[in-house]
């Protein structure tokens, strides 16, 4: 089992569980990083007593830096600082950062020789084959640390050989909206679509399992991570979010992991790998859970995983930029910008834009965010 790990993000949702299991494990913590949560990361720090921490936020890093001062703990600010944690040598970088900024502290990990336990989707969608070619580069380990991905990790142990997989299956719980369709959901607030009804995430994320954009960002990191073809991952609606995903094999025989819905579940798996240890998680309890549920989903009211399956088709850029229409969409209508029903009309309208389909560099990935975040902010203006 690994001996230290950085968690960029640990004052978030999947962060803060990692650091549960960190307790747990005994687990030491080189650095931690927050964008502006300083109550939690003085907490955090306190308690795990790491050499480094950041503060994306200059300002608030600026008062950490005085109130942690009998610590020891260095406080290094700002983006800046976030990349330098990131560099820093560990077992394991955990990075749960929300959306294309956990892009380029993934890079820097790699390049320190860091394995990396994955829960930023962004890292795979936006940064494709640079990302996957860095890492074999380095002979860097990616690990999943998605509830999904992680459940199909498991699901593969034992076949070495992929070509015995036929296709990979992904649940989904059918976030807050299940069953409604695009008439019902016009006029549906921020507040109601937040309202996830089996997880505890961080608004963005829930957003996007209200749209599904979330499920099409997670098809085009299980192709990248598991190297498979768009047309073998499928998608299921799992009302009851026990059964995480699943692997059918050639044969026809289909492998599943199965567990409560709680992160700590994957999260563990991907920081003691290849090993198994005792979890702070409860047991499932199949006898209580009585009844599960298979349904496909409806494609014609929830496009977005429609439109990410076009563009990680295409290829290139693509994936990056609906990626990047989706978070400023996103942003937009958690701020009461637009409607729900905008968010994947600006995911279409990235699919207009003609855009190269060769190799890219992250600088070209990075500045194509930002173009496309502009261009959807003028969609509704």
């Amino acid at each position: 089992m690994i001996k230290t790990m950085t968690v960029l993000g640990s004052t978030g949702s999947i962060g803060v569980q990692a650091l549960d299991v960190a307790r747990l494990t005994g687990i030491e913590i080189t650095a931690l990083t927050s964008n502006v949560r300083i109550d939690i990361l003085e907490n955090q720090i306190r308690e795990f007593r790491p050499a480094f921490a950041a503060v994306a936020d200059e300002e608030k890093a600026e008062e950490l830096k005085i109130r942690v001062a009998d610590t020891g703990t260095k406080i290094l600010p700002g983006y800046s600082g976030v990349l330098e944690c990131a560099s820093l040598k560990t077992d394991t970088l955990l990075n749960s950062l929300v959306g294309i900024a956990g892009l380029l502290p993934t890079v820097r990990a790699i390049e320190a020789g860091n394995r990396i336990a994955l829960a930023n989707k962004e890292t795979l969608v936006a940064g494709g084959d640079t990302v996957i070619n860095l890492a074999k580069e380095r002979r860097v380990d990616i690990l999943p640390v998605d509830s999904e991905h992680s459940a199909i990790f498991q699901s593969m142990q034992g076949c070495p050989d992929k070509k015995q997989i036929k296709k990979l299956i992904l649940t989904a719980s059918g976030g807050p909206f299940f069953g409604k369709k695009a008439d019902e959901l016009k006029d549906v607030t921020a507040e109601q679509a937040l309202k996830h009804p089996n997880w505890s995430m961080g608004a963005k994320i829930t957003i996007d399992s209200a749209t599904m954009m979330n499920k099409g960002l997670e098809i085009i990191e299980a192709a990248r991570l598991f190297d498979m073809p768009e047309d073998r991952i499928d998608v299921l609606v799992h009302r009851q979010s026990i059964v995480h995903s699943l692997v059918e094999y050639e044969d026809n025989s289909v492998i599943a992991q199965l567990g409560v819905p709680d992160m700590r579940i994957p999260i563990q798996y991907a920081l003691t790998y290849p090993d198994r240890f005792k979890s702070p998680v409860r047991e499932l309890n199949l006898a209580q859970a009585r009844t599960l549920t298979f349904e496909e989903p409806d494609s014609e009211t929830f496009r977005c995983p429609g439109y990410c399956r076009e563009a990680l088709r295409r290829g290139g850029l693509y994936t990056a930029a609906v990626n990047a229409a989706n978070e400023k969409a996103n942003e937009l209508f958690r701020a009461g910008k637009i409607r729900f029903g905008d968010i994947s009309e600006s995911v279409e309208a990235a699919l207009g834009y003609t855009l190269d389909k060769g190799n890219h560099t992250v600088e070209d990935i990075l500045a194509l965010d930002s173009e496309i975040r502009k261009k959807t902010e003028e969609m509704w203006q």
